[in-house]
C-alpha cells in the first residue's frame, strides 16, 4: 500500500513538473539591407551623383560584409549571432538575411560589425560568404576586404577617372573594423514580431567626419588612408523601417 502510494505520488509529481516546464522560444529576425545615396535608392552604372563637395560619380560595384549580430532586451541579456554575410548591391539576394533561433522578446536594438575579425582574418582563405571567389580578399595581403566600392568620376586623379575604394585591414593603428550600433525597438515573436530594414548611405562614405575630394583622393586599396574612410562609414547605417515580415 505504501509502496503503490509513494509511486502515486512520484507519478504526480513528474506529470506536475512536466506540465509545468515550458520550452524556450525560437524565431527569425529577418533583416533587409537598402543601399542608398542621400534620399536616393542605389543603382549601379546608369546614375550619376554628387558627393558632399559637389563632385559628380557613379557607383559600379558596393559590397560589404556584416557580421557578429547582437540583440540586448530590456533585462540586459544579450543573443549573440556569430558568422558573417556580404551583402552586395549586384547580388538582390544577398541584401536579405536571416538571424536564426532568436529568443522571443523585445530587443531595444542591434549592432554588428562591419567587417571580419583578426581570427578569420588570420585564418587563410576560407568558404562560403569569405570564399576569395566572392573578389573580397586580398591576396597579397592574406585579409580580407571589408568594404569594397567602385565606380568613375570625372574629377577622378586615377587613370580612366576611375574611383576605388578596397577598405580593409585590423592591426592597429590602421584598424578598420567598426562596431555599428543602432537602437530601435526589435519584437521576435508573437503577433507584433518584426522584420526590420537597415539603410546604408553611401554618400556618408565620403563625408561625415572625414571629407573626401576625389580629385585629391580617387582609390585606396591598402592601409594608406583606409581608416578615414571607415571612419566614415562606422556612421553609414540607420534603421529606417521595421515589419512584420518580408517576403
Amino acid at each position: 500500500m505504501v509502496r503503490k502510494l509513494v509511486y502515486s505520488l512520484l507519478y504526480v509529481a513528474a506529470f506536475v513538473a512536466a506540465t509545468s516546464f515550458t520550452a524556450p522560444k525560437y524565431g527569425k529576425l529577418t533583416i533587409r539591407f537598402e543601399n542608398f545615396i542621400g534620399d536616393k535608392t542605389l543603382k549601379l552604372d546608369s546614375v550619376y551623383y554628387k558627393n558632399a563637395l559637389g563632385q559628380s560619380y557613379n557607383v559600379s560595384m558596393f559590397k560589404y560584409y556584416v557580421g557578429n549580430f547582437h540583440l540586448k532586451n530590456k533585462g540586459g541579456k544579450e543573443f549573440i549571432s556569430h558568422g558573417y554575410f556580404l551583402i552586395n548591391q549586384e547580388d538582390k539576394g544577398s541584401m536579405q538575411i536571416t538571424i536564426d533561433s532568436v529568443p522571443f522578446g523585445e530587443y531595444n536594438g542591434i549592432d554588428f560589425t562591419l567587417g571580419v575579425d583578426s581570427i578569420d582574418n588570420c585564418s587563410g582563405a576560407q568558404s562560403g560568404v569569405l570564399d576569395p571567389v566572392n573578389g573580397m580578399f586580398w591576396a597579397w595581403n592574406t585579409g580580407y576586404i571589408f568594404l569594397k566600392m567602385e565606380g568613375l568620376s570625372p574629377v577622378s586623379n586615377s587613370t580612366g577617372k576611375r574611383l576605388e575604394f578596397h577598405i580593409g585591414g585590423y592591426k592597429s593603428p590602421n584598424n578598420c573594423i567598426k562596431s555599428i550600433v543602432l537602437e530601435r525597438l526589435i519584437i521576435v515573436g508573437g503577433k507584433g514580431s518584426q522584420g526590420i530594414t537597415i539603410s546604408a548611405d553611401l554618400n556618408k562614405l565620403f563625408s561625415s567626419s572625414n571629407p573626401i575630394d576625389f580629385t585629391k583622393l580617387s582609390s585606396v586599396t591598402d592601409f594608406h588612408n583606409a581608416k578615414e574612410i571607415a571612419d566614415n562609414y562606422s556612421a553609414m547605417f540607420s534603421i529606417s523601417g521595421s515589419n512584420n515580415g518580408f517576403k
